[in-house]
């Protein structure tokens, strides 16, 4: 498995490893970039300790797996996107994504977890996709709903994150209607 590759135009995303960790912590270490995630590391061993937890391979029910994503002209990894695979029959996911922030606002994110939702419905075959928002994020708010995710939910003071209680908002995206969206965008 650890030599799987999804590839997008400009990007190449494959599974984390331990040699990552450096590139990692640089950015998820920063508090404007992470500042709406529940983990922020202080130190290189928490990123170590981050990747060991991961699930080694994809589609494993009840783990999180972690791409990171790279920016081919450059080869630096500029980001990570997990898929946290949790319904016991294996056909619903959760994804989320972090950017440098240096490499936001130009498209890459969401050509990143295009490419994902891509593989999640056509390879994996799975039925339904959310991901989990602070409402105060509007950068991903506007990102998984230029992608066509619904708004399903808006849980108030359901999540404690960084010492607090913060609001959650809950966005799903059916196959279904991925595929009328990406027959649409093909003509």
């Amino acid at each position: 498995m650890k030599s799987m590759k999804l590839e997008s135009e400009r990007l190449i995303l494959r599974p984390i490893n331990l040699g990552d960790k450096d590139e990692i912590f640089a950015y998820r270490s920063d508090n404007v970039t992470n500042e709406f995630q529940g983990w922020i590391p202080k130190t290189i061993e928490d990123v170590e300790i981050f990747i060991e937890k991961i699930a080694k391979q994809v589609n494993e029910p009840d783990s999180w797996f972690q791409f990171v994503i790279i920016e081919k002209v450059s080869q630096k990894i500029i980001g990570d996107l997990g898929i946290h695979f949790w319904d016991k029959e294996n056909k619903q996911v959760e994804i989320g994504c972090t950017l440098n922030k240096s490499y936001q606002k130009k498209g890459f994110a969401i050509e990143s977890v295009r490419r994902v939702i891509d593989y999640l419905f056509k390879e994996l075959k799975k039925h339904r996709i959310i991901t989990s928002i602070d409402p105060k994020n509007a950068n991903s708010i506007q990102l998984v709903e230029r992608i066509g995710f619904r708004k399903e939910a808006h849980f108030v003071e359901s999540v404690f994150i960084n010492g607090k209680w913060v609001d959650d908002l809950v966005y799903s995206l059916l196959e279904k209607d991925w595929k009328k969206l990406t027959l649409m965008n093909d003509n």
